[in-house]
């Protein structure tokens, strides 16, 4: 495991993107122009890279104070997976695909206890977007009590990039949201699939519901509308265990 590591200064940033460093985030000053920040601004683009325009405060917090030239990065704890090489070993493993897909989940904690309840599930991997999904952080690892160092996690530019993929290998795409009738009891999990679990304020994307092939609820008994994203996945998951067992 590395140390949760800053690296601070434009060309240092670029150097590190050109060694394949596998960068969490890059935080870049709003407003600031000149060549080498144009520079960087292309391989952050080129490569995918989550990144956020801030104040210099923020920079300076982030840096310690020490000279940041304007930019400053995080570097992942989590070497991730590219996907389409994933579910190809995953097909070629005989066994029935089930993949996690995460949109834009938000608290650092929900993160680590979804990761850890995938482990337990023998999900094959979790699949992430680049952009609005909580950090890989120190926090969301501890939480996952070490299974974010045991299962594949994949980033994605977005997760419709992620659906294309699944469904063209025949994967079914599940979505588990309380804006429906049908009950997740009544869907096929015998079948290769991909669940996915939205956001704690948002749910599901609308768009990323449309290309769902399946959409079903939990059941809801009580007076509070909606459970915590973390516990509403272990169901999730473990109902997909509880049928192919």
């Amino acid at each position: 495991m590395q140390k949760n590591q800053t690296i601070f200064g434009i060309r240092a940033i670029i150097e590190a993107i050109n060694s394949d460093k596998e960068l969490e985030k890059v935080y870049v000053q709003k407003d600031l122009k000149g060549a080498l920040m144009n520079e960087l601004n292309g391989i952050i683009r080129k490569n995918k890279i989550a990144s956020s325009y801030v104040p210099i405060e923020k920079l300076n917090k982030l840096s310690k104070f020490q000279n940041h030239q304007g930019a400053v990065a995080k570097i992942s704890e989590i070497k991730f997976t590219a996907l389409e090489q994933l579910v190809d070993e995953v097909i070629a493993s005989k066994k029935t695909p089930l993949f996690l897909l995460l949109d834009q989940i938000s608290d650092v904690r929900n993160f680590g206890a979804i990761i850890r309840t995938a482990e337990c599930t023998n999900v094959n991997g979790i699949i992430i977007q680049n952009h609005g999904n909580a950090p890989l952080n120190a926090d969301a690892i501890k939480t996952s009590a070490g299974a974010a160092f045991k299962i594949p996690i994949c980033k994605v530019t977005h997760i419709k990039d992620a659906l294309f993929i699944l469904q063209a290998s025949n994967i079914q795409i599940v979505s588990i949201t309380e804006k429906v009738t049908n009950l997740i009891y009544k869907v096929d999990f015998k079948k290769p699939t991909a669940l996915i679990m939205g956001s704690e304020q948002r749910g599901i994307s609308p768009s990323i519901l449309k290309m769902s092939d399946v959409k079903a609820k939990l059941p809801l008994l009580g007076d509070i509308e909606s459970l915590n994203v973390s516990v509403a996945c272990g169901i999730a998951l473990y109902e997909v265990i509880r049928q192919r067992l």
